[in-house]
């Protein structure tokens, strides 16, 4: 059951079920543990949801040709690097916190005043609430943690884009 065997629909699907299950804890930790999350944690959400349809989207498609199934591995490492971005500037303000007390207004009015692409903008100059650890495990901070995920996603969907075919296939 080696995973770097499997066929591009099983590593896909593999894919997007780890974003959704990435997306639940998120839930669970807002939901339950009642963790605020900031807009950089909204910013990353969303790309973990824009990677996990990727995913679910190329897994179903599962082409046999091997330019159709390179395009759904770039097209899902796109929205991988858009989460290491946020995930990396985040991590950054939790290091070296600035002395601002606030990371500024709600993400629904930063969107309603400058559109999605300001809005993403104006998150990457968030200060304050942003550099508030409120959960860390085995010394990263969530922020550090979903950094490592969208590495891991982002090259395993173009490892399964550009990988040969194999002979032995899981799933198809």
């Amino acid at each position: 059951m080696n995973p770097f065997r499997w066929s591009f629909r099983a590593q896909f699907l593999t894919g997007f079920l780890a974003c959704a299950g990435l997306l639940g804890y998120a839930l669970y930790v807002q939901f339950q543990l009642g963790i605020e999350p900031c807009p950089f944690c909204i910013f990353q959400r969303l790309c973990f949801a824009a990677l996990g349809l990727m995913f679910l989207f190329g897994g179903l498609h599962a082409p046999k040709a091997a330019a159709g199934r390179r395009a759904w591995g770039v097209l899902a490492f796109l929205p991988a690097v858009a989460g290491m971005a946020y995930a990396g500037r985040h991590s950054w303000v939790q290091m070296y916190p600035p002395g601002m007390p606030t990371c500024g207004p709600g993400l629904n009015y930063i969107v309603e005043q400058y559109s999605w692409l300001g809005a993403a903008r104006k998150v990457l100059q968030a200060t304050g609430d942003c550099a508030n650890i409120d959960w860390a495990f085995l010394g990263l901070s969530m922020p550090m943690w979903t950094f490592l995920w969208f590495v891991g996603l982002g090259l395993g969907a173009l490892y399964a884009g550009f990988k040969g075919r194999n002979s032995r296939k899981l799933l198809g």
